[in-house]
């Protein structure tokens, strides 16, 4: 699905992403963790062919970065960030956001087919939210409106599908009706790549992880496997012990590590 080959990426004198390689195959659903500043949105934006390698090879669906359109390859993709959701416009109908989604459009300036309409309909009563479909986005509460992301960018039945910190800003309940909306994409024939900085979000239908710190990955591989307190102090410099829930790992910091 998704290949990054010894990526790096240099700015000056300082390796924001260096020697990277991670390989997601069909079948696996990863997580990107590590603090602030590590590269995780980094590593999302080269998969999206938003940004690209000083050096090293992206492959993304079998297409090469670098010898193909990249703006086909991203109709595969579907893509929920913040900078997004900021570029929306808050004055339209939520059903007809959702609707952009089906043609990587920001809002509608034209006549919107009627199979669009009704998808839209669909997508938002999957998600809990089609009692809103008629109400301006800017209306709504911010768990509603990441709710409303994941709708749009399931719209044109992308085979992966990127999330960048979609939990970012939510409340314990609202992260949690998130997270439940997230887990259930199990049922859809669809590849999901998240990053977060918290590893309670990672909820059963993930099955990989890869910490990354300063642009260097830690470790990659099964959740399990790399969820390590020795690896979780190589990342974050802190001590912890996890304890695993229904699926889910649970941190806790040791006081004084």
């Amino acid at each position: 699905m998704i290949s990054l080959q010894h990526i790096s990426l240099v700015r000056g004198d300082r390796h924001i992403l260096d020697n990277v390689s991670m390989e997601m195959r069909p079948g696996e659903n990863w997580v990107i963790l590590g603090r602030n500043g590590s590269g995780k949105t980094t590593l999302l934006e080269m998969m999206m062919g938003y940004m690209f390698p000083s050096s090293g090879r992206v492959e993304v669906l079998g297409h090469v970065y670098g010898q193909c359109d990249v703006r086909d390859v991203r109709k595969s993709i579907g893509y929920i960030s913040q900078s997004l959701l900021e570029k929306l416009s808050l004055s339209d109908p939520v059903w007809e956001v959702v609707a952009t989604g089906a043609y990587a459009f920001l809002r509608f300036y034209q006549d919107i087919p009627e199979e669009a309409r009704s998808r839209a309909y669909t997508l938002l009563n999957e998600m809990n939210v089609g009692h809103l479909a008629e109400q301006p986005l800017g209306t709504l509460s911010q768990g509603e409106r990441k709710k409303v992301m994941l709708a749009r960018s399931l719209m044109a039945d992308p085979r992966i599908l990127i999330m960048d910190e979609p939990c970012a800003g939510l409340d314990l309940y609202e992260r949690e009706k998130m997270l439940l909306e997230i887990d259930s994409l199990k049922q859809r024939k669809i590849a999901v790549v998240y990053v977060t900085h918290h590893i309670e979000e990672i909820v059963p239908l993930f099955t990989h992880v890869a910490l990354i710190k300063d642009g260097r990955l830690t470790a990659s591989g099964r959740k399990e496997e790399v969820l390590k307190p020795e690896l979780i102090k190589q990342t974050y410099d802190i001590d912890a012990q996890l304890e695993w829930n229904g699926g889910r790992p649970w941190i806790k910091v040791i006081s004084g590590g």
